[in-house]
């Protein structure tokens, strides 16, 4: 199968030092996005104390799984957002819809911040979500048109290390603050980082004019493709065991390996270094063998969720298994994603998109599904059990993937 790559729609060739820090800028809206989806996995405790008060002071972990809304609401808003917008804004030009979209992830961040109420806070998780999918997508885009061919995987990686480095740096600190100042200073601390974004863009991103000949059918046109959707699912079910685990690192620190809430900040660390591995190593993977690389991921996932349930009662256990964890399950994006463009035919600009839906649709899985266990008394590393469940169909789906490339359909 021929390797896809998008096409260069510059108007002018930018100088390498243009294209360096375009490729930064498109990746601190990465690290922005990474911070505001994430945040609230280390906050969930202050979340469920200040919006849910009186169900928290009666149910602990009921008020925490029921906080953990707030990520599925998110992660539902990407899912929805990224088919809509990509598939009806593939002939924008594209560095004026990235703008657009940090705009809206400002406004819908602040919004979060000042909302008095769990439903209103609720409801603007979910429009902060909109835009997420179609932001990555688009950006991809944009990288890949700026590096020469054969680099596609390393430059899908590079936009996506903004969302990994945020989980090293952005996660952590953001979170500390929140625990400082309160969750509320947290998330307008985000919203500064999407403003930031939005003048590194408008500084440094060449001008890039979308794809004049996309139409919405020949977008969609990429659902008609049996692959486009195995590949999607083979997504959404391997970060939909990561997200059962990460959604609920805060509560294992405190109440499984019986460290204090400052200790938090230093599992998403490590967290967030595993996932900045995975993710370079994904894409380099991805460039020689991109369905090797998700087999391997899974392997890897298999083995680190294992040694998440049996070693997170200790400190130097928990820290090793969530490095892992964070390394197996980031190397599987962007080989998805360069899967997607292989598979994707035309539609590459909905495909790109797409990939992050899928991905939250593990997302909001992920963290539905284990809350579920927790809430329903199974424990704190019963997430584990979930992420272990949801590898099996998605090394079938790649399994199946295969099998339909070899026969030709």
């Amino acid at each position: 199968m021929s390797t896809l790559t998008a096409p260069s729609t510059a108007t002018t060739s930018p100088s390498a030092v243009r294209v360096r820090f375009a490729l930064l800028a498109l990746a601190l809206g990465g690290f922005g996005i990474g911070s505001t989806e994430f945040v609230a996995m280390g906050l969930l405790p202050n979340l469920a104390a200040d919006l849910l008060p009186q169900l928290t002071a009666s149910d602990r972990e009921g008020g925490i799984a029921q906080a953990g809304w707030l990520i599925s609401a998110y992660a539902a808003g990407v899912v929805i957002g990224a088919p809509t917008i990509a598939a009806l804004s593939a002939r924008f030009p594209r560095k004026k819809l990235l703008l657009w979209l940090l705009v809206a992830f400002t406004v819908a961040t602040v919004a979060s911040a000042v909302l008095p109420s769990f439903g209103l806070v609720l409801g603007a998780r979910f429009i902060a979500g909109l835009p997420h999918g179609a932001y990555f997508g688009i950006a991809t885009l944009v990288a890949a048109s700026l590096l020469e061919p054969g680099k596609r995987g390393r430059g899908v990686a590079l936009v996506l290390s903004g969302l990994t480095i945020a989980n090293v740096v952005g996660v952590p600190s953001i979170t500390l603050l929140g625990q400082v100042a309160g969750w509320r200073v947290a998330y307008l601390a985000v919203a500064a980082i999407f403003a930031l974004t939005f003048v590194a863009v408008a500084l440094a991103v060449p001008h890039q004019a979308g794809d004049k000949s996309a139409t919405l059918a020949r977008e969609l046109a990429a659902f008609a493709r049996p692959q486009v959707w195995i590949t999607l699912l083979v997504g959404a079910i391997g970060f939909g065991g990561f997200f059962a685990v990460y959604s609920y690192v805060a509560p294992v620190v405190t109440e499984v390996t019986g460290q204090t809430e400052g200790f938090v900040p230093i599992a998403l660390v490590v967290t967030g270094l595993g996932m900045t591995v995975g993710n370079f190593a994904g894409g380099r993977g991805a460039d020689h063998n991109v369905m090797g690389t998700i087999f391997v991921s899974f392997a890897a996932f298999v083995v680190a969720l294992v040694g998440f349930a049996t070693l997170a009662h200790s400190p130097a256990g928990l820290l090793a298994s969530l490095f892992v964890v964070g390394a197996a399950a980031s190397s599987l994006s962007p080989a998805i994603q360069s899967r997607l463009m292989d598979v994707a035919g035309d539609s590459q600009t909905l495909a790109a998109a797409a990939n992050h839906a899928a991905l939250n649709i593990g997302n909001s899985l992920g963290a539905f599904l284990g809350g579920v266990t927790i809430a329903a008394g199974f424990g704190y590393l019963s997430p584990a059990l979930v992420g272990l469940v949801l590898c099996v169909p998605g090394i079938a789906l790649a399994l199946a993937s295969v099998s339909l490339q070899r026969r030709g359909r």
